[in-house]
């Protein structure tokens, strides 16, 4: 169980700040935690969502509203709601390297938490943060204050550079090396940053498959990798973006 201390705050269209308080709580950059949306069966699953930050037993989590079961929990009240987690595996932190981090949509709120780790460990960061448009934009400032250096793309230019966050990071592959780059977004954005690193440079996705049960008991979220199937958020959801089957991802 967990408490959330206030109403959800909208940060942006239909993406919502939700602040909570968890017990006993050790959570990693890459992990998530999962929402029951509501006290019986409908919907029935539960929802899990990325951790955007976490300060002791303080858990942040940015919630886009896409369905029925997202609805309820942006709607939730003040009080105790049923939460399990933090779980998954999460991100490799870097000490005092020069990393990539490129974020689409909503894929970038775990990626706020993990730039948190890496600034606190001395490395230099190049953020790119990717969204349809302005109004999808959330947090700006905060990301802006803890990268080194700090890129918007939007698809139609209300913000930033005019183009797709790949377009902006194959420019900046080939002026610069990185000792790592992370990502997090739609699977076309993240197969394309694989296939833009250099060889030699380590890349961390963090996928959005449809989890199930979230425990790894269903198999609802496997992902088809170069040594076999895999599960998203018992194995994940952040694994070595050239392993990935790119092809064999759900649409």
């Amino acid at each position: 169980m967990a408490t959330l201390l206030n109403s959800p705050e909208m940060v942006a269209k239909d993406h919502y700040l939700l602040t909570l308080r968890m017990m006993d709580n050790a959570c990693k950059p890459g992990q998530f935690i999962n929402i029951k949306a509501s006290d019986g069966t409908d919907p029935l699953l539960r929802r899990p969502f990325s951790i955007f930050d976490a300060d002791g037993e303080i858990v942040r989590i940015v919630v886009r509203v896409i369905g029925k079961g997202t609805e309820l929990i942006c709607g939730m009240q003040p009080g105790e709601i049923n939460v399990i987690g933090p779980s998954g595996n999460g991100f490799t932190i870097e000490k005092s390297k020069h990393v990539l981090l490129v974020g689409g949509g909503v894929g970038n709120a775990p990626l706020y938490y993990l730039m948190k780790e890496l600034k606190e460990k001395g490395n230099i960061i190049t953020y790119i943060y990717c969204a349809r448009n302005k109004e999808f934009i959330f947090e700006k400032n905060k990301y802006k204050a803890l990268a080194d250096e700090f890129i918007i793309t939007t698809d139609d230019g209300s913000d930033g550079v005019k183009g797709f966050a790949t377009e902006v990071m194959a420019d900046k592959i080939s002026m610069k090396g990185y000792d790592r780059i992370y990502t997090c977004g739609p699977d076309p954005m993240m197969e394309k940053t694989v296939k833009l690193a250099d060889a030699g440079t380590p890349v961390e996705v963090s996928v959005e498959n449809y989890f199930g049960c979230g425990v790894g008991l269903c198999v609802g979220c496997t992902v088809d990798t170069v040594t076999g199937y895999r599960r998203a958020c018992a194995d994940g959801p952040v694994f070595d973006g050239r392993i990935i089957l790119w092809d064999k991802m759900p649409d």
